[in-house]
């Protein structure tokens, strides 16, 4: 199955969680690309001593996930994303939407 996650949000449980779910879905032989759109391009700022979100991320990728940097959101933020998180476009968002069979957001 292709599931497409949508992360909107900063805040590091539901982010951590929202990668939980991205690794266990890889686990069970599904193919999963992340976008990253307002603030959930923040993710990589958003570890605590409770929810180490760039853990999960670098085992979601390591394990064959995708992720996407929303470049507005990123510019938005003065940033140019990153390796983990590579700055993508609203066509990257449409793809990963129409080519899913199941699309979730968090």
């Amino acid at each position: 199955m292709k599931i497409g996650i949508i992360i909107y949000s900063d805040d590091s449980e539901t982010v951590w969680n929202a990668f939980r779910f991205g690794n266990f879905a890889l686990a069970e032989g599904d193919c999963v690309k992340v976008f990253l759109l307002g603030k959930g391009v923040e993710c990589e700022s958003l570890d605590t001593s409770k929810f180490v979100v760039t853990e999960q991320m670098r085992t979601f990728v390591d394990a064959g996930g995708e992720i996407f940097a929303c470049g507005g959101c990123l510019k938005i933020r003065q940033s140019d994303g990153s390796e983990m998180c590579p700055l993508s476009t609203m066509r990257d968002l449409y793809e990963i939407v129409t080519e899913s069979d199941k699309t979730v957001t968090f």
